[in-house]
């Protein structure tokens, strides 16, 4: 099992983002989306392979990057869920018993101190 990076960059995203998305999910066995247009996915496949998968919804003038990537990063105002396919039920496993999620890590959030005052627009801005 390999972790690969897939960034993309659309032409025109309101036309075939949705069905790129759902191409991504389904090249591995896990995906994490941590920023809008990158997702990380767990998967067998090469990544020339999975670039040969989503090639057939991009159009000519889409970017897109599909490399191999390591399991640590560091990440700025984002959070890194990892999902995986839905499985029908089988009554054992970590989806039995009512659990139908397909949440597979989520890092716990950061604690917001209610003691810290929010600045004024004119001076956060200069920060």
């Amino acid at each position: 099992m390999r972790t690969l990076i897939i960034s993309y960059d659309l032409a025109q995203p309101q036309r075939n983002k949705h069905v790129l998305a759902q191409h991504i999910m389904s090249v591995g066995r896990s995906w994490a989306r941590p920023l809008e247009q990158t997702w990380y996915v767990r998967t067998e496949a090469a990544a020339d392979e999975v670039e040969e998968m989503l090639r057939v919804v991009l159009e000519a003038d889409d970017g897109l990057l599909v490399q191999a990537t390591r399991d640590e990063a560091v990440m700025t105002n984002t959070a890194l869920r990892w999902f995986r396919q839905r499985q029908p039920e089988t009554g054992a496993g970590p989806n039995s018993g009512g659990n139908n999620s397909n949440v597979i890590a989520f890092p716990a959030p950061q604690p917001v101190s209610d003691d810290q005052e929010e600045l004024p627009f004119d001076l956060a801005e200069a920060c």
